[in-house]
């Protein structure tokens, strides 16, 4: 099972146990969890596209880190005038790793998910 997630305005094709880096999330810490329901595609056996989302889809990913992308260097000169500036930047991205993609309240294979809530009956 495959699902096309929207994450801070762009779209990561991911599966289960997949590490991506998307645009960094301040309020995420190291360790957390963080659910994402912008499922846009659900591919697998039976391929499910939304409009624009799948409804009841999630995706549960947990944060491995902070990191930084290569420095890009960003050098101007205009010949002849003295001019020359050099400025650099390096982007700021989260690692995530993907635990779980669920479609209706089930995971992958079917069965339901556990709620950690116990039932009184």
């Amino acid at each position: 099972m495959y699902a096309i997630v929207e994450i801070k305005g762009k779209q990561f094709k991911v599966q289960e146990q997949d590490t991506l880096y998307v645009p960094k999330l301040k309020d995420a810490d190291v360790d957390d969890t963080v659910t994402f329901d912008r499922i846009l595609l659900v591919g697998g056996d039976d391929i499910q596209i939304g409009a624009p989302t799948v409804s009841g889809a999630q995706m549960q990913a947990k944060v491995l880190g902070h990191v930084k992308a290569d420095k890009v260097l960003v050098f101007k000169k205009k010949r002849r005038k003295r001019y020359k500036v050099t400025r650099g930047h390096r982007q700021q991205y989260t690692q995530l790793q993907v635990e779980s993609l669920s479609l209706n309240g089930k995971n992958d294979n079917g069965t339901p998910e556990e709620n950690n809530e116990q039932d009184e009956s």
